[in-house]
């Protein structure tokens, strides 16, 4: 049987428990950004560019088989990390799957009060483009 949101949700909760100390789940966050798969350079236009990001985040988003499938590049190792994550919860999903998803791991975890106020608001813009694109295309099908 196919994982749940919330099942990637508190496995990621679970991973970022083992960590005590911030510093090792920063190391955490870029082994995740190195592992995220190379997106195609063709994607990496200015409409992909996610707006609100300080650091550049580029997010390619495709509907497959009434699912969605992500992939992204940021030009900043942490940046990368926090997409990857993002993209772990909602690839091959339904749009109705992530915009009905709640977003809570994020504070479980302690992400956002650990990180940079322009970081913060940027995990904040990536999610919410991760929703309007799910919006967009539950509307498309």
């Amino acid at each position: 049987m196919e994982a749940t949101v919330q099942d990637v949700q508190q496995e990621i909760v679970d991973e970022f428990s083992a960590f005590d100390d911030w510093m090792d789940k920063y190391e955490y966050l870029i082994e995740l950004g190195k592992s995220l798969p190379v997106i195609d350079e063709k994607n990496k236009q200015e409409d992909r560019l996610i707006k609100g990001c300080q650091s550049r985040v580029w997010l390619n988003t495709e509907l497959r088989d009434g699912r969605l499938y992500f992939t992204a590049d940021s030009d900043a190792i942490i940046t990368k990390g926090i997409i990857s994550l993002l993209i772990r919860v909602y690839n091959g999903r339904t749009p109705e799957e992530i915009l009905a998803a709640d977003n809570s791991f994020i504070d479980r975890i302690g992400l956002k009060e650990n990180l940079s106020p322009t970081r913060a608001n940027g995990l904040v813009s990536m999610m919410e483009q991760i929703r309007e694109d799910a919006l967009r295309y539950s509307k498309e099908q």
